[in-house]
């Protein structure tokens, strides 16, 4: 099936943001999508939002839910998308919403590894995820979802192919900076290489974030990729098939001596 990635730069507005995916949705049914993957942030940018940002989630997570799933079904497409949720405290969850063509909320993933790196503290305002991972069924395909930093971290995408996921979306606010946009492809190669499956990766684009969305096959190789543009939608023909070849010839999954936790031998 075809699964497309919409790169664009959010604004602190929700309804601003909604018009703009609308847009690209729109420009990825038209290419026959059956799945766009938008970004970490979509819903806003809290580096934009005005007030306090509990007061700012409370107001827009079920706008933006219910809007994208109107979109959904207007249009026939599947849709992954990233937002702010609350939770039970003043910091909300950084949430991804999974809606299937009908417009029925497939599911909810919330960011379990917070971005506490290279002098940022995502957690100082955001909760993290209870630990719950998330696979979805959206037409043939198996899709597991992550956030941005969450690509860090290979046992995640270890456990989601252990779910028997086809494609990763991994929905991104990926911060510019010394190598990272070298950092970023390394590791959408990486996971997809590892996992021997496909790979969709949805970037922010703007002053602070790199863009760089992808599609990348199970080899690694990206079959639709953008740069650094402000508003743009790539396509890309996603296959078991293609899994299917290459893990004939790259069995790395069945060739696996252990698990997640193997056994511990003391050196003597």
């Amino acid at each position: 099936m075809k699964v497309s990635v919409g790169q664009f730069s959010p604004s602190g507005d929700v309804r601003e943001n909604l018009d703009v995916m609308r847009t690209l949705a729109g420009k990825a049914r038209a290419e026959g999508s059956d799945l766009i993957i938008f970004p970490e942030e979509s819903m806003f940018s809290i580096g934009k939002v005005e007030g306090v940002l509990a007061e700012a989630v409370a107001a827009s997570w079920s706008t933006f839910v219910q809007q994208l799933s109107l979109l959904a079904a207007e249009l026939g497409i599947a849709v992954i998308a990233g937002g702010y949720e609350s939770s039970d405290e003043e910091r909300p969850y950084n949430t991804l919403v999974l809606i299937d063509a009908t417009g029925r909320i497939a599911g909810t993933y919330r960011k379990l590894h917070l971005y506490d790196a290279f002098s940022y503290a995502e957690s100082d305002r955001i909760k993290p995820g209870d630990g719950g991972v998330m696979v979805m069924q959206v037409g043939d395909l198996r899709v597991g979802v992550m956030t941005c930093y969450d690509l860090r971290f290979p046992e995640l995408a270890r456990a989601l192919a252990d779910l028997d996921a086809d494609l990763l979306a991994v929905p991104a606010a990926w911060f510019k900076g010394e190598h990272k946009v070298e950092h970023w492809e390394t590791l959408l190669k990486a996971r997809a290489i590892e996992n021997t499956l496909w790979v969709a990766a949805a970037g922010t684009s703007s002053r602070h974030t790199v863009g760089h969305s992808a599609i990348l096959d199970p080899m690694g190789v990206p079959q639709a990729s953008l740069a650094d543009e402000r508003e743009a939608v790539v396509t890309a023909d996603v296959t078991r098939r293609r899994i299917d070849d290459v893990r004939q010839f790259l069995p790395v999954l069945k060739n696996r001596r252990f698990a997640e936790n193997p056994r511990i031998v003391e050196a003597h």
